[in-house]
């Protein structure tokens, strides 16, 4: 990476003029450098988490338990970005919070590497709780590198970091995948845990080069403050302690007792966040009338990653089950359809780019409210897509490959669609005493989604079942044109904010 670090030919003390990582600040390549390897061991964890729950050398469940661990584990990943971006905020700062993250996380893989079942879900738990950590607080730090808003590398600067995420992504499935299913399953665990202590240990070598505004903590937190926050989360802790230790010791515990708790947080809690904001009488008409607006695409992205997710698990267990995983008499382990969603992303997301840029040219760029319908009837066509597959499965035959690289693809064009311009109508549309807050709870979205999976696996419902995947892609499908119909309603909510 030290290749790519260049000198500016310009006069020293101008903006620019020290060293730069593709003419970015020298920290972008921290920050780029510590995200790759933390999604590299996320995304190749995740790529096994399905395959291994459902194995018979694995812990052998059945696909509706290994859907809702799945869909559990996720949604309390993007759960946790809330409380992660309180303790950057009030408790550590962002660049400390992001090192003790990265530990965490990094015990957490090692935890899933132990061979033995009661650990594994410690692991998952550990992972998840760093990942809320880290997630909240790098991309603060990757904007602390410039000049405020106004700076005109700041826009690339992020393009450059989420390429860092789309890449670790990309590699993840193809080494910790094949490593762990055709070696060993907690090998490809340790991999992951070795992926993310190579991210810890650069980060903190390169940290130097990061804004010292990232080691300040914004507004910390006062005496009685620590105080209080201390005694209600010993009280709570305490409480849920002695709640398990009566379920277990009076012969009732199972697995269930964890999972519907988080599933039902995961949809309550994004509730209770919006009401609260809703009903702030301090915030002004405008605001108020933006967030109503919000609720529309509040309620759209959750339906989107619903479906979305489960590219991860129902369609990862299809492909185990039923998909012929070859192309040209060539197989190649299942984790690696995981790599085909990034591999689009990086190949597409600058030619989307360009294309709206185009079309702003002209005065024809859609808006967000119609980029958001057809980002939501893409997801919904990739499900009825979907249903070829499993026509062909339960025909008695295997479903080919290119099917579901055909399902990703369909995916990844609406993720595109509606993913960056969320977190952009999101950061326009934030009343201003909540500015901070509001990209946690456009993460919540996704909570809410992968909550709402999790609640129908453990109902019992069948995912793979051509019945209940075709009602979830009418239903992504009717969303999406519900909300292109009330699109005029939607945009007078929206006010100045196009």
């Amino acid at each position: 990476m030290a290749s790519s670090l260049t000198k500016d030919s310009v006069t020293p003390g101008t903006p620019g003029s020290e060293k730069t990582f593709f003419g970015h600040p020298r920290g972008l390549a921290t920050l780029f450098m510590t995200e790759m390897w933390e999604r590299f061991s996320y995304y190749g964890m995740r790529a096994l988490l399905p395959l291994y729950l459902v194995a018979p050398g694995g812990l052998g469940m059945n696909a509706g338990t290994a859907t809702a661990i799945y869909s559990v584990y996720l949604s309390l990943v993007y759960l946790l970005t809330m409380p992660g971006g309180w303790f950057g905020d009030r408790v550590w700062g962002p660049r400390k919070t992001v090192a003790i993250a990265g530990g965490i996380i990094m015990l957490g893989h090692l935890t899933l590497a132990l061979p033995t079942s009661g650990t594994f879900f410690a692991g998952l738990g550990l992972v998840a709780i760093g990942s809320g950590l880290l997630k909240a607080n790098i991309s603060t730090m990757v904007g602390q590198l410039y000049k405020g808003p106004d700076d005109p590398r700041r826009d690339g600067g992020f393009t450059v970091f989420y390429m860092g995420i789309n890449l670790g992504a990309f590699v993840a499935p193809l080494v910790i995948g094949t490593i762990g299913e055709n070696v060993n399953w907690h090998l490809g665990f340790a991999l992951a845990a070795v992926g993310m202590a190579v991210g810890v240990a650069q980060f903190l070598i390169g940290s130097r080069h990061l804004d010292p505004h990232s080691s300040v903590v914004p507004k910390p937190l006062s005496a009685a403050e620590k105080t209080s926050t201390l005694r209600k989360s010993a009280f709570w802790a305490a409480v849920a302690v002695v709640f398990y230790a009566i379920v277990g010791f009076s012969g009732h515990y199972t697995l269930n007792w964890i999972l519907v708790p988080l599933t039902l947080l995961g949809v309550i809690i994004p509730i209770l966040v919006l009401a609260r904001i809703k009903r702030d009488k301090s915030l002004d008409r405008s605001e108020q009338s933006k967030m109503s607006a919000y609720i529309w695409f509040f309620v759209a992205a959750a339906v989107f990653w619903m479906i979305y997710d489960q590219g991860g698990s129902t369609l990862s267990i299809f492909a185990e089950s039923s998909a012929e995983n070859s192309v040209l008499g060539w197989s190649f382990p299942v984790s690696w359809y995981q790599s085909v969603n990034p591999v689009i992303i990086m190949a597409l997301a600058p030619v989307f780019a360009t294309l709206w840029l185009a079309l702003a040219r002209r005065g024809k760029e859609p808006s967000t409210i119609v980029k958001f319908s057809f980002g939501l009837v893409l997801v919904g066509a990739s499900f009825f897509l979907f249903l070829a597959p499993l026509a062909i499965a339960d025909g008695g035959h295997k479903a080919a490959a290119l099917w579901l690289v055909a399902i990703y693809f369909v995916q990844t064009c609406g993720e595109l669609l509606l993913s960056p311009v969320g977190l952009s109508v999101t950061t326009k549309m934030a009343p201003a005493k909540y500015a901070s807050q509001m990209m946690g709870v456009w993460f919540l979205a996704v909570t809410a989604g992968d909550a709402t999976t999790g609640l129908l696996s453990i109902a019992g419902v069948d995912l793979n079942k051509t019945g209940i995947v075709a009602a979830e892609a009418t239903l992504a499908v009717v969303a999406g044109v519900a909300v292109w119909m009330y699109r005029k309603r939607v945009k007078t909510m929206m006010g100045d904010v196009r």
